[in-house]
């Protein structure tokens, strides 16, 4: 198209998205604001501004140079996210390593992101010493501690905190390509080796700016605001901790950083440290809330996003009325992740909790700069009446480009110019998204499709039902059937009262009775994966 462009002044500057500009950001608001590890260590934001100059001061003498991967191995902390800015303002890439994979496949990322100086805590040390001999372009380690370290094996460069202290606590932070790769991360699937997700400056900054608007405004109470106190229950190794820490940064808002998950410690942190927003998958929620420091707390107040997982009714129910009030986010790491999010306006807000809970457990509306449609399996764009069902495609300014050394993905990932979610939803026309299924995980029964997840949040109104996780298994009649694990909430039940349970729904048309689940098994846990999903592969292989 022949548009009209003009020639900037010779002298104007173009200014870069940089991750630099969110911490510039976060300078300007209230520095005695803190940043708090386990309810003892506290920073504030002068001092963390100090701490994350000395960090690149640091790097920087230890041989790290633009272009260069620094991997960490660490729990939620404050160092964690003093190296979200040091590491990519110096133009370094910053490897988020999943502490939660096997060995295996943590050698595997390490080796594949090309790693080339390691940050490690305590915790992990074992881990790295069985792996260290196979690790191909790791020169170095610093050792990450909170007290208790023992002496090892690994080429350390010294301690964290004693280096950091010997850095000078002023750096320069360098304009260049906004294009620059600041993070990548790994994406495990179903099939074959985790892939290597990254994003640049200007991905991530814009991302940032898009989460602020919209958790400052898809709420008459805000999410997140100048007088909100941010805990993170996501792992920061997981997609940023969703991106909302550079958010809070940005803010300049007070956050807290619980170390390694304990529900009674987050329990106590929220109640201790005035917490008002957290993001986890509901499993984490039902822990925390469920722990005994849970009858100490008072929840009123306490804002939570979920995501990872479908936020089922018995526990949107169960949370609200102690006080929670959750919001359903949807993404992907391939995304950064945010995508949509529940909006709850002042008439919503307004109803009883039963009729609040059918939009806060839907996956939301889409946030700005989103573009999404559902499709056929014929790539046909459906419409938006609530009842066509097709996979979502998206397009962001923040979706990941491709993956990491393996272009052949990426083309299959962006098929056709939009990106591939693999997730079956309708789209209302009041714009709420409404998430059916994995498109591998739709159960193919009766000459229809039948959502898990639907089955999975019938299951769960049960009163005596914790949770619930539905598989398809194979089946001469009807092709597939549905298969249930359920976990109790009291020892009183029975696959019988759960398909009486069901039945309710059939003689109301919502569900056809070939959707009842085949076999029902009441069990003590239902298996996770490392970010704490529903693991349905590996449900699926023991079954079979």
């Amino acid at each position: 198209m022949n548009t009209k462009i003009l020639p900037p002044s010779s002298s104007a500057y173009e200014y870069p998205l940089l991750i630099k500009r969110i911490l510039t950001s976060s300078q300007r608001f209230e520095q005695e604001n803190e940043i708090v590890y386990q309810g003892s260590r506290r920073f504030s934001y002068a001092q963390f501004n100090e701490r994350v100059q000395r960090l690149a001061n640091m790097l920087t003498e230890l041989g790290i140079k633009a272009g260069d991967t620094v991997a960490v191995l660490d729990w939620d902390s404050h160092r964690y996210l003093e190296c979200f800015f040091a590491v990519p303002m110096i133009g370094a890439v910053l490897h988020t390593v999943n502490i939660r994979l096997s060995a295996d496949q943590i050698l595997y990322t390490m080796n594949h992101a090309q790693d080339d100086l390691v940050l490690v805590h305590d915790d992990f040390i074992p881990v790295v010493e069985s792996i260290k001999d196979q690790l191909e372009t790791v020169k170095g380690y610093v050792h990450l501690s909170d007290g208790q370290g023992e002496a090892s094996s690994l080429n350390m460069l010294g301690e964290y905190e004693s280096l950091l202290m010997l850095a000078s606590p002023d750096y320069d932070f360098p304009d260049f390509d906004e294009n620059s790769v600041a993070t990548v991360f790994y994406t495990t699937g179903t099939t074959g080796n985790p892939k290597g997700v990254y994003f640049s400056h200007r991905q991530l900054v814009l991302h940032t700016m898009n989460m602020l608007t919209t958790l400052a405004t898809n709420n008459p109470d805000p999410l997140l605001g100048p007088g909100s106190v941010y805990m993170p229950i996501t792992p920061m190794f997981h997609s940023h901790a969703w991106g909302v820490p550079y958010v809070a940064t940005m803010l300049g808002i007070k956050q807290v950083y619980p170390g390694r998950y304990e529900a009674n410690a987050l329990a106590r942190l929220i109640r201790e440290e005035g917490v008002t927003f957290s993001h986890c998958v509901p499993t984490l929620l039902q822990m925390v809330t469920q722990s005994d420091e849970a009858r100490e707390t008072r929840f009123n107040g306490w804002k939570v996003l979920i995501g990872g997982s479908p936020l089922t009714t018995g526990l949107a129910r169960h949370v609200m009325e102690m006080g929670v009030e959750p919001f359903t986010g949807y993404g992907m790491s391939e995304t950064c992740p945010l995508l949509s999010l529940t909006r709850i306006t002042s008439q919503l807000a307004s109803l009883p909790i039963d009729e609040q809970v059918e939009y806060r457990i839907k996956a939301g509306v889409p946030t700005g700069l989103v573009d999404i449609q559902i499709r056929d399996a014929e790539g046909r764009a459906l419409p938006f009446d609530g009842v066509a069902k097709g996979e979502v495609v998206v397009r962001t300014p923040w979706a990941t480009q491709g993956y990491l050394h393996e272009p052949e993905k990426g083309e299959e990932l962006w098929e056709g110019g939009w990106l591939h979610t693999g997730d079956v939803a309708s789209v209302h026309p009041d714009g709420y998204l409404d998430i059916k299924d994995r498109i591998k995980d739709v159960i193919k029964t009766g000459g229809e499709w039948v959502s898990s997840l639907d089955l999975e949040n019938l299951i769960s109104s049960h009163p005596k039902v914790e949770s619930a996780a539905v598989v398809g298994v194979p089946d001469e009649r009807w092709g597939e059937r549905p298969y249930a694990l359920i976990v109790s909430r009291s020892g009183s039940l029975d696959a019988a009262s759960i398909e009486q349970h069901l039945a309710q729904f059939v003689a109301e048309g919502l569900i056809n009775k070939w959707a009842i689940p085949k076999t029902i098994r009441i069990v003590d846990d239902i298996p996770k994966t490392s970010v704490g999903k529903i693991n349905k592969k590996y449900i699926r292989s023991e079954i079979f």
